[in-house]
């Protein structure tokens, strides 16, 4: 299988979960862009976060544990 052609054929033989896997997988090729602006603001933020644990400022991975079921329901 070698053309676009021949790869939609065969997409259409696939069952309804078959073609979800591969929609799914299709979208996870795609690499999200990263504009050198929001790479600056995503290091400036980590780089805040750092300083704030080493400040002793954060929450203990218990504290994550218990409140991520919260955040999953949301």
């Amino acid at each position: 299988m070698s053309t676009l052609v021949e790869i939609q054929d065969a997409i259409t033989k696939l069952r309804g979960d078959e073609r979800s896997a591969l929609a799914a997988w299709l979208a996870s090729q795609d690499a999200p862009e990263m504009t050198s602006e929001d790479e600056h603001h995503l290091l400036r933020s980590l780089d805040a976060a750092i300083r704030d644990v080493d400040a002793g400022k954060g929450v203990p991975i218990e504290g994550v544990r218990r409140q991520v079921g919260s955040w999953v329901a949301k």
